[in-house]
């Protein structure tokens, strides 16, 4: 009778749980300042800030953004960060290395920097700039162990919310051609009766797929100049 008990309360607990669901809410903001487009022969590069301690752009969230743009429809080629940076030695060297966007103003104004850019075949650069972090969780949750069996009870939820802004560079000109910001938020929880079940929101990847898409657009789909 026990165990029949048991078996309820656990299959409950379990429909309980499914009735939860993660959901990630996302916006898109663009602001153009120059006239686009990239033609055959002509590459992107996309580099995270790297400030060298917590506040850098996380190397997962680039490479999202590099497989994204290098797919799907209307791919681009893209160089790769390190290619990039290794053609341009030594100007992104760690004490070197801009830090911001507004720091390759000054690089670009470089003797020899825009002759290497050349080299690269290098027609745009997206500065991305940003985090995931988490900004609300709460809840309990506890896994237990004894002679007698074990198991997982509770619920414990944490918010993220995920900034990102990408800065474009027109390298043919050596001038910004304009800024993409996404932001995405969403509720991941971690819930369970015996057996513990994650249910993840992933606003990151959110984030990443809206700000490649946009970016994609923004490149190859210029307005016509009246």
């Amino acid at each position: 009778m026990e165990g029949k008990l048991f078996l309820i309360r656990s299959l409950g607990g379990m429909a309980c749980i499914t009735m939860l669901s993660a959901c990630v809410s996302s916006r898109i903001e663009e602001n153009r300042q120059t006239v686009t487009g990239i033609e055959e022969g002509e590459a992107l590069v996309i580099l995270g800030r790297a400030s060298y301690n917590e506040l850098e752009t996380e190397e997962s969230f680039t490479n999202c953004m590099a497989k994204a743009m290098s797919r799907g429809d209307s791919p681009l080629a893209l160089v790769t960060e390190k290619e990039f940076k290794d053609k341009l030695y030594p100007w992104f060297e760690p004490r070197t290395a801009p830090t911001s966007a507004d720091d390759l103003t000054d690089l670009f104004a470089r003797p020899g920097v825009a002759e290497q850019v050349s080299n690269t075949k290098v027609r745009y650069l997206a500065w991305i700039d940003g985090n995931t972090v988490t900004i609300d969780k709460g809840g309990s949750f506890s896994c237990t162990l004894s002679s007698f069996g074990g198991g997982c009870f509770g619920m414990s939820y944490w918010e993220e919310d995920a900034s990102y802004q990408a800065s474009i560079w027109d390298l043919k000109n050596l001038s910004t051609a304009g800024e993409i910001s996404a932001d995405a938020n969403g509720t991941s929880y971690l819930a369970g009766l015996v057996v513990p079940i994650p249910i993840m929101a992933r606003p990151g990847s959110a984030a990443c797929k809206a700000l490649a898409k946009q970016l994609k657009e923004f490149l190859i789909e210029s307005p016509v100049e009246s």
